[in-house]
């Protein structure tokens, strides 16, 4: 049971990956796209697609929390009491982030408009980073059993670095395929084109930025690399090989067949280091098994996921579906 559970907890990664990822580099590219009137263009598509589903994305990120402390609370008490600046700065992050793009809406001319437009766009870049340095942190056993580890070593290292700047290049390559269709769908040619072009240089430099991780866990996570490159490999190959050919059919393929290979490509790699971190939860010395919760706990808690499934997984794809046919504002 605590298998099961262990995999419903990844399914709420891989969602909040697939949908706050797209969230998040969406305003990655708000903070690349030049000027108040060159960049005009590139924040308003992103102000219309992201406006309908930003709160709804972070719904996954809560799934995630509860379903943590309340199945793994040994594990979840190590982690905040250990990770506990990069996990507060990634709060701050969101209510940052939240707040400049609610606030670029009301304020839409001057320096209002700048200052939270500001915080929307750098929050969305730092947000994924703290994330991603906090999975490394976790899987290359900084993590005590016993929580309270350092504070500053546990997340400022090799594995955690590329865990975050990972983040944000798989962020910006999921937002630009997304946002390409998005500018297709309004049948705005150039920014179609200049969001193609973004897809292809942000999917480059993840690609480049996993290749010399390669290296890096080689040299300070050593286990994680072993099970990467033997577990892991089948999931990392078909990562490797849906991201490729969606950036190759950019140009020609149609949106849905496109964003699918692209949400592959990145459901995969997590997945990846899901199968290579088993059947550790922390590093390699808290197991899944010893870190679990007493049964009945976790029996309510495969109850709730069910009745959650049930009722918020339709709504989410309604919402989804709703926005990808531009029926919402």
């Amino acid at each position: 049971m605590t298998d099961l559970i262990a995999v419903v907890l990844f399914i709420g990664v891989i969602a909040y990956a697939l949908f706050g990822g797209a969230d998040y580099g969406a305003g990655f590219w708000d903070l690349t796209a030049g000027g108040a009137a060159r960049g005009r263009p590139v924040r308003e598509l992103v102000n219309v697609s992201v406006s309908p589903v930003w709160e709804a994305n972070h719904t996954w990120l809560i799934f995630c929390f509860v379903t943590i402390w309340t199945a793994f609370p040994q594990a979840f008490t190590a982690m905040t009491t250990t990770l506990y600046i990069p996990l507060g700065l990634a709060a701050l992050g969101i209510v940052a982030r939240g707040s400049g793009f609610a606030f670029r809406h009301a304020l839409a001319q001057g320096r209002g408009e700048l200052v939270s437009g500001v915080a929307f766009a750098c929050s969305s870049v730092l947000t994924p980073f703290f994330f991603g340095a906090v999975a490394g942190g976790i899987a290359s056993g900084r993590v005590p059993s016993a929580g309270h580890g350092d504070a500053l070593s546990s997340w400022l290292n090799p594995t955690s670095v590329l865990g975050g700047v990972l983040a944000v290049t798989v962020c910006a390559y999921l937002a630009a395929v997304f946002l390409t269709g998005q500018a297709r769908r309004r049948a705005d040619t150039p920014l179609e084109e200049a969001f193609r072009h973004r897809a292809f240089a942000a999917g480059i430099v993840a690609g480049l930025v996993a290749l010399v991780g390669v290296f890096v866990l080689r040299a300070d996570s050593p286990r994680l690399f072993h099970q990467l490159s033997t577990v892991g490999a089948p999931l990392l190959a078909v990562s490797g090989l849906c991201g490729l050919a969606a950036l190759l059919l950019l140009r020609k393929g149609g949106p849905p067949v496109v964003r699918t290979l692209a949400a592959i490509a990145i459901t995969t790699v997590v997945a990846g280091w899901g199968v290579a971190q088993y059947p550790y939860l922390l590093g390699t010395h808290l197991t899944i098994q010893q870190a679990a919760a007493p049964p009945a706990t976790l029996w309510v808690l495969i109850a709730v996921s069910f009745v959650a499934v049930v009722l918020i997984v339709p709504s989410l794809l309604l919402l989804y579906g709703l926005q990808l046919r531009r029926k919402l504002g």
